[in-house]
């Protein structure tokens, strides 16, 4: 008996409600699951799960899947398309403030674009955040402004410190429905190995030195030690007269992983 054909996601978007564009291409949300790289048992967040353009492949993975949708009408079709998927599990609720998983953690989602700036900051600020790496969907500019060698705040600065962000690709706006005014961008952010409490507190003291003054040269910003400033710099690939806003946030935090293991200094804790 031959089956009724599953009809994609994006066609049975409601036309009266703005703000929502959902991705239309398969082989766009295939791409970003390839660059998540879930393995079986792995558990992944979806935020903004919609009507499941990304959480079907995802689920086919063998991912435990954590899919968010705050609206419950979306929600409850998106139970329909993965009724067969035990792997998966639906939550209702706003992706800026549902609780974030204990245990470490992927994520695979096309992001709203007027919650990117908040969703992110919950994911990449924390300290304590158990995110291992995030394969997102997010507007264009917003993505290049992430992944600008020298970023324009010390925020931006501590999740470029802290994670690799890569702009994969850019996304045409004719891949979603409905199409959105303006281009989206495949970004991916990998947790950057070897940085342990002790570094991460050297490195947002770092950061707040840095771009509280940075015009201020590098060697200015940087604690006395034994080792004397220049040479610490030299070692970490940091010009001692280079602005301190000029570095790029590796460079401190390789610095400060230097910095962590002196216990002569003592660094107030970053965020948590």
């Amino acid at each position: 008996m031959p089956q009724r054909r599953r009809r994609p996601a994006h066609e049975d978007l409601p036309t009266h409600r703005p703000g929502i564009h959902l991705l239309a291409n398969p082989h766009v949300a295939e791409r970003l699951i390839r660059s998540c790289a879930p393995c079986p048992g792995d558990l992944v967040v979806e935020f903004g799960a919609g009507l499941g353009a990304i959480t079907t492949p995802l689920a086919r993975t063998g991912a435990r899947v954590l899919a968010i949708e705050r609206d419950a009408g979306f929600a409850r079709r998106l139970r329909e398309r993965v009724a067969d998927e035990p792997g998966v599990r639906i939550r209702v609720d706003d992706a800026r403030t549902t609780p974030l998983p204990r245990e470490p953690f992927l994520v695979a989602a096309s992001i709203p674009y007027a919650i990117s700036s908040t969703l992110l900051r919950r994911l990449l600020t924390p300290a304590s955040s158990r995110l291992r790496r995030a394969a997102l969907i997010v507007e264009w500019g917003f993505a290049k402004r992430l992944t600008a060698e020298v970023p324009r705040t010390r925020e931006l600065a501590w999740w470029a410190a802290r994670f690799d962000l890569e702009l994969v690709h850019r996304i045409p706006a004719r891949h979603f429905r409905p199409v959105p005014s303006v281009d989206s961008a495949h970004l991916v952010a990998r947790r950057r190995p070897g940085l342990g409490r002790g570094a991460q507190a050297a490195l947002w003291t770092l950061l707040g030195a840095a771009y509280g003054a940075p015009r201020t040269p590098a060697r200015r910003v940087v604690p006395r030690t034994g080792r004397g400033r220049h040479r610490l710099l030299a070692e970490h690939g940091i010009d001692p007269a280079q602005p301190a806003g000029d570095v790029p946030p590796p460079r401190w935090a390789s610095l400060a992983t230097t910095l962590a293991s002196d216990r002569g200094l003592w660094f107030p804790p970053p965020p948590r």
